[in-house]
């Protein structure tokens, strides 16, 4: 199953079923960006940490989830 697949079949749903995006004043952000990335030497940057859900109530970020892959563990 592949990340789509695994959120529209189980993150998305438990999301909606639990009234984010659904009652008002909650969204949801997808694929936040949520660092800009270590800065290294030279004054560049490593690649940026993307939160895959950000929970937001009354524009307050309250929540972020990170999806795993259950067959790591």
């Amino acid at each position: 199953m592949n990340e789509a697949e695994t959120r529209a079949e189980y993150i998305d749903q438990k999301l909606k079923a639990s009234g984010w995006g659904v009652v008002e004043g909650t969204k949801v952000l997808r694929e936040y960006k949520i660092t800009a990335g270590k800065i290294q030497t030279g004054g560049g940057r490593a690649k940026s940490l993307i939160a895959d859900y950000v929970l937001v109530y009354h524009s307050r970020k309250l929540a972020i989830l990170m999806r795993r892959n259950c067959q790591t563990f």
